[in-house]
């Protein structure tokens, strides 16, 4: 039973990250409507609120916006194949798994603190992207080594 789950559960797995945010990120997600034979990209931005489902397939996460003195929430599963692409547009410091408090505040106190400095989760993944630097090497040339300090003297 098991096998099977986990083979439906591979089929429909995205094959490549959405992005790396977590809970008090503000970010754009870029889903694809459908309207009739029509077909666009709309941009939802907003504070991401919720992160739920760890790493399964009914992951999922919640993003909060305001629109015209109202709040909309919106879930999006980690999974679907609706949602293009996940871009952070600002790091938020959040102390909280899930920032529901943020439903019954508006205006400025809606807002949630920046995360300043390089997160270390983020330092080791971008390591690990990029490949090691190579020392140059140094190549004999053919014009003699000249010490600054005697040409400085001599223009004097």
């Amino acid at each position: 039973m098991s096998n099977v789950i986990n083979e439906i559960d591979a089929k429909h797995k995205r094959e490549e990250a959405l992005g790396a945010f977590q809970v008090g990120d503000t970010i754009d997600v870029h889903v694809q409507i459908r309207e009739g034979e029509k077909e666009r990209v709309q941009i939802f931005t907003g504070t991401v609120i919720k992160i739920q489902g760890g790493n399964s397939i009914r992951a999922t996460f919640t993003v909060r916006r305001i629109v015209a003195g109202e709040g909309v929430e919106r879930t999006f599963p980690f999974h679907s194949p609706i949602i293009l692409t996940v871009e952070v547009r600002r790091k938020g410091k959040a102390r909280r798994s899930k920032l529901l408090y943020l439903r019954d505040r508006i205006g400025k106190a809606t807002r949630v603190k920046e995360r300043r400095g390089d997160d270390p989760r983020l330092a080791k993944k971008e390591a690990a992207e990029q490949p090691p630097a190579q020392e140059p090497s140094e190549a004999p040339s053919d014009e003699p080594e000249v010490a600054e300090s005697e040409e400085s003297s001599a223009g004097v």
